[in-house]
């Protein structure tokens, strides 16, 4: 509620803002049981599904039993309401999909989704339905129209989507479910995830760290690990190499995970990047993708926990994706929420005074890896 409060409080809604792409709010579905089934096992989903369970007794034994089994505590406790928040919640980023695929935009927005701890049989690290992957095996079974430069005739190819995640924990459940699973002859799903790594740090897994070309390697499952302290100017380094990726693997979508844990005040205090305003930001490299790369593009949210600035962040990339930018001097109108956004009630989310540990030696190490990542890319592509 907090980030579509601020979104309507800016004005995006109103036709006057609309002077480059008209915005369209579509009342999100619900997720059925064969949508979620596409991906979520059955005995998950029985458990997550079924409104009893929520509030069945802390002591039950056997109930404790089947919730550990299933993620179903500490960060994912059962809670009232469950059963509809996981319908609504894939509901809506299957909303945003259907709206790519049926051509009524090219770019869909949905700041809800973006769960992408969420397992297959399991809740994780505050997500209870994998939509992000949903969101993957819906739009991998699409089949958009391309025309072959050789003959000049229409043809179909099975179309390539790009899973980008900004949020500042890997994207474990997403790259994990896709890792080696690509046909050899027709690649479709590439995942690339930016975030940080270190030991102990959440979540503890063994793609989290950069490739390594020498050994079992997915060049379609992709990690860029950054240290403690990230800048925009970090960024700006390692962005020359995401866009060379996703030139050499065309996607014909691009699903971006727009978490904003890595801004400057989340209390992870991990990372010190800003929102606008310098190359390298988190809406300079939003609007890079929606204004130069091809294809069509569904965003995502993601972490985010300082609410006020996640709100701050989402709603100024709603504004990117519209084709006009507010100015992050922008003051916050008084709206409902309007006291959360104190001291400065001003839109931006500049950066702290955390020290970069990305040095220019890491980040010399991160562009030659890539250098060998991006030939094995080409290499099965046309191979």
């Amino acid at each position: 509620m907090i980030v579509h409060s601020l979104v309507n409080a800016l004005g995006l809604m109103k036709p006057s803002h609309l002077n480059s792409r008209p915005l369209q709010v579509v009342t999100p579905r619900r997720a059925t049981h064969k949508d979620l089934a596409v991906y979520h096992t059955r005995d998950y989903l029985a458990v997550v599904l079924d409104p009893n369970n929520a509030t069945a007794p802390e002591n039950d034994e056997e109930r404790s039993s089947v919730n550990s089994e299933f993620g179903l505590e500490d960060d994912c406790p059962l809670f009232p309401g469950l059963s509809e928040y996981v319908q609504i919640v894939s509901g809506a980023t299957l909303t945003a999909v259907s709206a790519l695929q049926q051509h009524i935009t090219d770019v869909a927005i949905c700041w809800d989704g973006g769960r992408h701890h969420a397992r297959k049989s399991q809740a994780c690290g505050f997500c209870y339905v994998a939509d992000c992957i949903l969101a993957i095996l819906a739009l991998k079974r699409a089949i958009p129209p391309s025309v072959s430069a050789a003959e000049g005739s229409t043809v179909q190819r099975k179309p390539r989507v790009m899973y980008l995640d900004l949020d500042l924990h890997f994207s474990d459940a997403v790259s994990e479910a896709f890792l080696l699973a690509n046909s050899p002859t027709t690649p479709q799903i590439l995942t690339l995830s930016i975030h940080h790594a270190s030991p102990g740090f959440f979540p503890a897994s063994s793609q989290a760290k950069l490739p390594n070309i020498n050994s079992d390697f997915d060049p379609f499952t992709l990690s860029i690990p950054l240290k403690q302290g990230a800048s925009s100017s970090t960024y700006a380094r390692i962005w020359p190499l995401v866009e060379r990726v996703r030139s050499v693997f065309t996607p014909d979508y691009i699903v971006v995970q727009c978490g904003v844990d890595g801004l400057a005040g989340d209390p992870c205090a991990t990372f010190n990047w800003c929102l606008g305003g310098t190359e390298g930001s988190l809406g300079w490299c939003v609007q890079r993708i929606l204004e130069e790369w091809p294809g069509k593009k569904l965003l995502l949210g993601g972490g985010g926990y300082n609410s006020p600035n996640a709100a701050r962040a989402w709603a100024y990339l709603t504004s990117i994706a519209l084709g006009k930018p507010l100015d992050l001097e922008t003051e916050i109108p008084d709206h409902a929420g309007f006291p959360l956004y104190g001291p400065s009630f001003t839109l931006d989310i500049p950066a702290g005074n955390m020290t970069d540990h990305n040095t220019k030696e890491y980040l010399d190490s991160i562009e030659v890896c890539y250098e060998n990542v991006i030939l094995a890319l080409r290499n099965k592509l046309v191979g």
